[in-house]
């Protein structure tokens, strides 16, 4: 029997006997997001998408990078006085000057980020590891000095040797950091190797830990819920896995796997389409129409047994409803359309035909889809009418 009406919970993750998810979501689509090439959204663009992600209670927002400029500056200054029940952070890199600006935004932490892999500091830094890491500290030490938190960030460090990751984040430890992150910058994780990462990380050091996810292999989403299993603290996401490249974590897929893997039901996850729709337009950017949760297509229909199945019980055909996501049904006309689905689209939309006329505005259907016509509910209405009229004819 289905407990919930919304969505069906797999019930194989009570064979796993995971401990209970302790996780905040911190959201990055106003910083990392904004690095999408093309990308650029204005003061009242990043306010209102502030509200809203404030509205769909994600813990954290990374309001952006505020040494870019002093217009940056400025939003992020905003955002962080808005009087949001979410707590705010800007990314900053390991240089004193760049933290001065930060902790002048009145942000509840700064992300301090520093790479350690051969590859950036040989091709980037062109400088040791270990005087990287002095000038990452000296930043961190400016900003827990003037009373801000600090998130110690290793950009690459999937990359890195898993010693000198463990090594970094057990030193910076001793500057009292708030969290150490774990930044997948090229998205060349798994969920497995996720999962061994966190887990021996989390060995070395009692500071929450960050997972910070790109998604170069399509992983992102999946290797995030993976550092959450193993115990990340804080998830990272961007709505519509806007980012650099392939992009990042997807906040949607994320927040409702929480919920139907995990039980975690404290995001309201009936706004996620609005917002969707409110990156989609300040981006310019239109997810895939098969992207999950938000995509166009993630409740369409055309399949006859398919149709049949939803307009009885439409958990047989969906994992959680389009109302959990703030989202629609759509039953779609077409091809693989068969006679008993026409029939419950056709009175699902006010309308009654006879068999004959069924059998009619069937042929039509089929003869327009085999030619790649799509046909628009509107477009069925049309064609109902036709039906109709061409019977009294």
């Amino acid at each position: 029997m289905l407990e919930n009406k919304d969505y069906s919970r797999n019930k194989l993750m009570d064979y796993l006997n995971l401990p209970p998810l302790d996780i905040e979501i911190c959201d990055v689509t106003l910083r990392d997001g904004e690095q999408t090439p093309g990308v650029v959204f204005t003061r009242e663009e990043k306010i209102a998408l502030a509200t809203k992600l404030d509205s769909v209670g994600v813990d954290i927002i990374e309001a952006g990078f505020p040494v870019v400029s002093v217009a940056e500056k400025e939003i992020v200054k905003e955002i962080a006085n808005m009087g949001l029940n979410s707590r705010t952070c800007c990314l900053s890199r390991s240089r004193v000057s760049d933290v001065e600006v930060a902790v002048d935004c009145d942000v509840d932490f700064i992300s301090i980020f520093i790479a350690m892999s051969d590859l950036h500091l040989k091709h980037k830094y062109h400088k040791s590891c270990d005087e990287m890491f002095s000038a990452a500290m000296g930043a961190v030490q400016y900003a827990k000095d003037h009373g801000v938190g600090v998130r110690f960030a290793a950009e690459d460090g999937t990359r890195t040797d898993i010693e000198v990751l463990k090594k970094a984040f057990k030193a910076a430890e001793e500057y009292k950091v708030d969290y150490v992150s774990i930044a997948d910058t090229i998205g060349i994780l798994n969920p497995s190797s996720t999962y061994y990462l966190v887990s021996e990380v989390k060995k070395a050091v009692d500071t929450p830990i960050c997972i910070h996810c790109h998604n170069d292999l399509g992983m992102a989403t999946a290797n995030t819920l993976a550092a959450a299993e193993a115990g990340a603290k804080q998830l990272h996401t961007t709505v519509n896995s806007i980012g650099e490249r392939a992009g990042n974590a997807s906040l949607e897929e994320v927040l409702v796997a929480l919920r139907v893997q995990y039980g975690i039901d404290r995001y309201d996850t009936t706004k996620l389409t609005e917002l969707s729709q409110m990156v989609n337009e300040y981006s310019g950017l239109k997810p895939s129409v098969t992207k999950a949760i938000v995509g166009e297509h993630a409740f369409s229909h055309e399949s006859g047994i398919h149709v049949c199945a939803i307009l009885e019980e439409p958990r047989t055909y969906e994992l959680f409803s389009p109302e959990m996501v703030g989202g629609k049904r759509h039953l779609i006309v077409g091809k693989h359309t068969g006679m008993k689905a026409l029939k419950g689209i056709v009175n699902e939309m006010g309308h009654d035909l006879s068999k004959e006329e069924l059998t009619v505005l069937l042929d039509r259907i089929k003869n327009c889809t085999e030619t790649k016509h799509g046909i628009s509910p509107s477009r069925l209405e049309t064609m109902i009418k036709e039906t109709k009229n061409s019977k009294k004819h």
